[in-house]
């Protein structure tokens, strides 16, 4: 079983996240920034991840801290839960409509960094949530999980849809990614190591 369970406590953020990789979709989140709520939720209902996360944060100054920290606790829960990755199909590749709005999201759990987020929208707000936040949050998550991220958005209006799609695709390809296939034998690398 993939479970791991991180904290992570600075003098900005205090996070407790649990993440089954091989989970049902099942959530429990809370933190003081609704809109992430929603969106993380969304990520373990359509990915399948079983996420508990209990977060709090300077967000009286602004949510940018959590949101990071948020997004690198996340990130450094899925490089743990995968371990050495021996059997997982590794790439993973959704593309998502959400109204007006498409959204392509591929990943790749290859052990480098590298992320790429196109967007029409990439700033303004969805209620008190700062859009900048989007990026930052994936970028955050992409450097602790050590993997390639691309987010590509052609074409979309409404702030919401476009937001919503990208969680959903991210969710949808990062389950594709780490799933198990036994005709995988060991590492998904002809180096023999991610």
């Amino acid at each position: 079983m993939r479970k791991v369970q991180l904290k992570r406590k600075t003098k900005e953020t205090s996070i407790d996240l649990t993440l089954n990789i091989d989970g049902a979709g099942r959530y429990q989140v809370k933190s003081p920034v609704p809109f992430l709520n929603h969106m993380l939720e969304l990520f373990s209902k359509h990915g399948l991840f079983d996420l508990t996360l209990k977060a709090t944060g300077d967000t009286h100054v602004d949510d940018h801290h959590l949101v990071e920290d948020i997004g690198i606790v996340l990130g450094e829960s899925f490089k743990k839960g995968l371990g050495d990755k021996k059997g997982m199909n590794r790439y993973g590749f959704f593309t998502l409509p959400m109204d007006e709005t498409l959204v392509t999201v591929v990943i790749d759990f290859c052990g480098r960094p590298a992320f790429v987020y196109n967007s029409p929208i990439k700033r303004g707000k969805i209620k008190n949530f700062d859009l900048e936040l989007v990026e930052h949050f994936f970028e955050a998550f992409v450097n602790s999980a050590q993997v390639n991220l691309h987010i590509n958005v052609p074409y979309g209006r409404i702030k919401h849809h476009i937001v919503e799609g990208i969680f959903k695709a991210f969710a949808k390809a990062t389950d594709q990614a780490t799933r198990v296939d036994p005709r995988i034998k060991g590492v998904p690398s002809t180096k023999g190591k991610l």
